[in-house]
């Protein structure tokens, strides 16, 4: 598996329903760099009636039609297309349209039935972990034991996440705890794009990061999420930070080598 961070532009709702929008949001994460551009499956009739956001599921529902034609979008954009199921039954859709990988959000990872169908058939799967106790975790990790690929997501499930609340440190915590997963990553839900960088520097490599084209359009998630600007400006930073970060070797540059002989000699006579 190649080093480079992989990083996952969430669509989610912030297509408001608006298919021209998906397409826009689509073509952002391609011009960006991004390698994924994930949208939200599920049947808006399955909500409650009390539920205060009912309608607004009704809006912004992705049909199964739309995300085969999402699907083949993505495709033709040059841009991996990534869906999280809201059930089982939705997870089945995603199968069905030939996808092999899939992501659980933070909410389902205690839903068995989806892990044990996930676990059956997919081989790359996008883990979240906000709202859940280590304990949950595990056992989410060990209901996916047979997926090839496993990246469990370090999450916080704050919108928008204060930066008190970020705590990243739990990256280290989950690398320490799952050592053989694939990979630990950092699913976003701060303003800006400064935690999702500085995530990738603390070993992160999986980036997930919520986009919008206008922050000012319907919808709870906009204001946390990276616009046309910041999204491409993300993906710079997060491939400037894996070149800095280099390896676990120490090893002397070519620049460093004549510096050595240069300086020593000059202002400390020491052998070289």
């Amino acid at each position: 598996m190649s080093n480079k961070t992989i990083v996952i532009a969430e669509a989610g709702e912030n297509h408001c329903g608006n298919i021209q929008l998906a397409y826009d949001l689509i073509d952002m994460s391609a011009r960006a760099g991004c390698d994924y551009v994930k949208f939200q499956l599920y049947d808006a009739a399955k909500a409650s009636s009390s539920d205060p956001e009912k309608e607004w599921f009704k809006k912004v529902e992705v049909s199964d039609a739309m995300w085969n034609d999402l699907i083949d979008y993505s495709k033709k954009a040059g841009i991996l297309p990534l869906a999280t199921p809201w059930d089982k039954e939705k997870a089945e859709v995603i199968l069905k349209s030939g996808a092999t990988a899939i992501k659980i959000a933070s909410f389902h990872i205690v839903d068995l039935e989806l892990l044990q169908f996930v676990n059956a058939n997919f081989n790359r799967v996008f883990l979240s972990t906000g709202m859940s106790s280590i304990n949950e975790i595990e056992r989410a990790v060990e209901a996916l034991k047979d997926v090839k690929e496993l990246f469990v997501l370090h999450c916080v499930s704050e919108y928008p996440l204060p930066p008190e609340n970020v705590n990243l440190n739990i990256i280290s915590t989950l690398q320490n705890k799952f050592p053989n997963v694939s990979g630990i990553g950092y699913s976003d839900h701060t303003i800006g794009i400064f935690a999702p960088v500085l995530a990738v520097s603390m070993g992160a490599k999986v980036i997930e990061k919520h986009i919008t084209t206008d922050k000012n359009l319907e919808g709870t998630d906009h204001i946390l999420s990276a616009d046309g600007t910041e999204l491409p400006e993300m993906v710079r930073q997060i491939r400037l930070a894996e070149t800095m970060l280099g390896t676990n070797e120490k090893q002397l540059t070519a620049s460093e080598k004549e510096n050595q002989e240069f300086l020593r000699e000059r202002f400390h006579n020491v052998p070289t």
